[in-house]
This record gives structure tokens, sequence and C-alpha cells, in this order.
């Protein structure tokens, strides 16, 4: 069972999202919270698999609650993905720098609310779609100029190959198959290269990929 903490000060937001994923099987939402330290409070309390978090609201925003929750050693096991509109789009990035998971647009399909709680449950990080894959590329190429990390000179020339595929949104299966190695093999080498880099997830890969510098997209070059 996928357990949820919704955290949105619209009570009809929260109302609605909780209506799509209460009436899934195997998800279930465990709580609900108007602003960032009722968040956080029933984050320690309920230990979510997926907090689901407005970016604007009243005492403490999105931003700020998803960096405490990501510095929490006692919550690695919590994934945060924001909710916003694309005319947030600064906001989105900082959340992922500051350890979110992901991103979802409010007016999102259901089906694609529920998918994208299962994948961010499941470890992998909210960033497949291609308008998801181009905005993080455009705003981390727009502010600020490349800051290569010497966490990078740890990788392999394959673990440099996988990270590039990682930056693109390929899953697991996807990099295995692009690469022809095992799924497994593939997932391997994304553990290996979290660690190297001090990753709490996929998204995070991302994040360092392009600040770095070492993915430069090509919609961008």
């Amino acid at each position: 069972m996928i357990r949820v903490l919704l955290v949105d000060d619209q009570t009809l937001v929260r109302a609605g999202f909780r209506s799509i994923l209460d009436g899934e099987p195997d998800i279930e939402v465990v709580a609900e919270a108007s602003d960032g330290n009722g968040a956080l409070r029933l984050a320690a309390e309920h230990r979510p698999d997926v907090v689901l978090m407005d970016v604007r609201m009243p005492e403490m925003d999105g931003l700020e609650a998803t960096r405490r929750l990501a510095a929490d050693p006692r919550l690695g096991g919590v994934r945060v993905v924001i909710l916003t509109t694309f005319d947030l789009d600064d906001y989105v990035y900082d959340a992922l720098r500051s350890g979110a998971a992901g991103f979802l647009v409010k007016d999102t399909e259901p089906m694609e609310l529920i998918h994208a709680v299962r994948v961010v449950a499941r470890g992998d990080a909210l960033l497949a779609p291609a308008v998801t894959r181009r905005l993080i590329a455009e705003i981390a190429c727009r502010r600020r100029a490349p800051e290569p990390s010497p966490l990078l000179n740890g990788l392999t020339d394959r673990e440099r190959e996988v990270l590039g595929l990682v930056a693109e949104g390929l899953s697991n299966d996807e990099i295995a198959a692009r690469l022809v190695l095992s799924p497994a093999t593939a997932k391997t080498h994304v553990s290996r290269i979290m660690t190297k880099l001090r990753s709490r997830d996929r998204a995070q890969l991302v994040v360092t990929a392009y600040e770095s510098g070492m993915i430069t997209p090509r919609w961008l070059a």
C-alpha cells in the first residue's frame, strides 16, 4: 500500500486528489495538511511514501517544507512531489534542488496523478515527460553557469554514460535497452552513481548533471 500525504491550502484541491487516489486499491491518503508546518508534523507522524506538496501556502511554503523534509534523516524514505503550474518554473527547479522527487501540474489528468504517485513511490524521479526534461534543462542552464563537481571525477566512463541517460529521463529498463545491459545491471549503475554523487534520488542526479555542465540538452546547444 502506497501511503500519501496531501499538502495544499485549498480544501477543494485536496478533496479532488483524495477522491482520485483513494479509489485505487494500492494507494491510501493517510493525512492532509494546509501548510508546510502541518506537512512536517504529519510526515513525522505518518511516515508517508509520497507527499504531494503545494508551493504557495501560508505560514511555511512548500519549498521550505520540502527542504526540511529532505534534511530529516528520519524521513529518508519520504518522496516529495511538488504541485505547481507552469508559471512557477523557478519554484520547480528550486524544489528539485531542495530534494523533491519531481513535480505535477495541478490540472493533470487523474490517471497521470495515479501513475505519478506509483512512479515516485518506487524510487524513480517524476521527470519522464519531454516537457519536464526541457523545463528543468532550460532553468538549469538559464539560472547559473556550470559548476563542475569534483565528485564527477569518481565516475567511470560507463557511469557517466548512464548518468547522461538518467538526465534525459530514461527509466532503468530504457537505459538497459539503450546500452544493451540487463535491467538489474542498469539499476546497479544508477545506485552506484547516486552513492558517489551523494544524491537522494534520480531527480538529484538530473540536477547535478545539468548544473555541472556535464549535460547540455540538444535544444539548448
